[in-house]
């Protein structure tokens, strides 16, 4: 016992614990006989307590139980249940980070959107690296996204910011399901100091959800009058109709007047039909707010702004950016419904060349050849990498000119 407690007193690393669990309580059946246990002191069973703690490296509940063990049944037994047999992961940590990285890219989209571009890069495109990715379930992508080498490759991102806006029209357009109706909406980047900002249109066909983005300095013919012409030539169908959002500035009354020089057929808004233009208001935040922010662009910097929305921002929206398209059925009551289902979610060029008779609707010059050289030209995910280079290089061009200002 005197060298027990010359062990146990003493400060010298020790280089024997008994990392091996039968092997420690072998050993510890052996101590406790040799120095019978039962037989000694208080102090004694102390001191010999310690020197097993040191020496097997067991906490002193553990110790504590070996000992009662022993002493009333004889034997030490080794009372942990069979080791677990874990899940089968499906998804690798590759599959994590490959998910962050797709999230990086395309801004972190809903869930169904996301599942779709792995389908996508996978189907379409023929990346082997999504080919688990391509069947993951809609809920479990939301899990995946809360794991810790998802925060730890993405980090921290904001969801998408709600924003209320007053929507109304005075007759609803009947498309009749063919592309060239669309619905217009116009965004304002903001004020700074009493200096306004630069005005972004925006036109979606109701069918298709086709879409183009341009930005003028100001609301007036002549800024307007040449992007409503470009916006005609933006679409590959024929222009049959507009529907603008009747908004309390003026915009609304001048893009109806320009749009009737186009001989463009324009409806205002229904009282009390809160839904009618709101494919229009849905996308100004989920498309021109999700990538161009809600902070103030000077006016000089629209012609920069147009390029970016007309070059890079737009061919992304209608060939790589999935949509979702509801399907209509009628309930039990006689009301119609809508459905939105995964099947049938596709990119607006998809939906449009999925139409019956897609080919009368295009405009002259226009052919399915060009528009599936377009489509086919480059990856969802190297478009939304260039997607990401224009934006940063647009922004960083924007601060210098207000640095400069300032």
């Amino acid at each position: 016992m005197a060298q027990v407690r010359a062990f146990v007193s003493g400060n010298e690393p020790i280089s024997f614990m008994l990392e091996d669990r039968h092997a420690a309580y072998g050993w510890i059946t052996d101590t406790l006989r040799q120095f019978g246990y039962g037989r000694c002191n208080r102090a004694d069973k102390g001191v010999l307590r310690q020197y097993l703690l040191k020496v097997t490296g067991l906490s002193r509940a553990q110790v504590a139980r070996c000992i009662a063990q022993l002493t009333d049944g004889g034997a030490i037994r080794d009372r942990r249940r069979a080791p677990t047999v874990p899940f089968v992961r499906r998804y690798t940590a590759d599959d994590i980070r490959l998910l962050a990285e797709i999230d990086a890219l395309h801004g972190t989209l809903s869930g169904t959107t996301t599942r779709k571009l792995c389908e996508r890069a996978f189907n379409v495109h023929g990346d082997a690296r999504y080919e688990r990715l391509a069947g993951i379930s809609n809920g479990h992508l939301y899990n995946l996204r809360q794991h810790k080498d998802y925060q730890a490759k993405r980090g921290s991102f904001d969801k998408t910011r709600p924003t209320k806006v007053n929507i109304g029209e005075r007759r609803k357009p009947a498309p009749g399901g063919c592309p060239g109706y669309l619905r217009v909406g116009s965004v304002h980047q903001g004020d700074l100091d009493g200096i306004k900002g630069v005005y972004l249109i925006n036109a979606v066909d109701e069918v298709t959800q086709f879409q183009a983005v341009f930005a003028v300095e100001h609301i007036s013919e002549a800024y307007l009058l040449p992007v409503l012409e470009a916006m005609m030539d933006a679409f590959p169908f024929v222009i049959r109709g507009s529907t603008a959002t009747t908004a309390r500035s003026t915009s609304t009354t001048k893009v109806a007047k320009l749009l009737k020089k186009l001989l463009v057929e324009q409806t205002k808004s229904r009282s009390r039909q809160t839904n009618d233009n709101a494919l229009a208001e849905s996308k100004d935040a989920s498309t021109v707010r999700k990538y161009l922010g809600y902070s103030h662009i000077p006016q000089h910097c629209a012609s920069q702004v147009n390029a970016f929305t007309v070059e890079v921002l737009s061919p992304y929206l209608n060939f790589h950016r999935p949509c979702h398209f509801p399907t209509e059925y009628t309930d039990a009551k006689g009301r119609i419904r809508k459905r939105y289902r995964y099947r049938d979610m596709m990119t607006p060029f998809e939906k449009f060349r999925s139409l019956p008779d897609a080919k009368i609707y295009l405009k002259k010059g226009t052919t399915m050849k060009k528009l599936d050289a377009i489509a086919a030209e480059c990856s969802d995910n190297d478009a939304a990498q260039r997607l990401n280079e224009g934006r940063t290089k647009l922004f960083q061009f924007i601060n210098k000119t207000q640095q400069r200002a300032a």
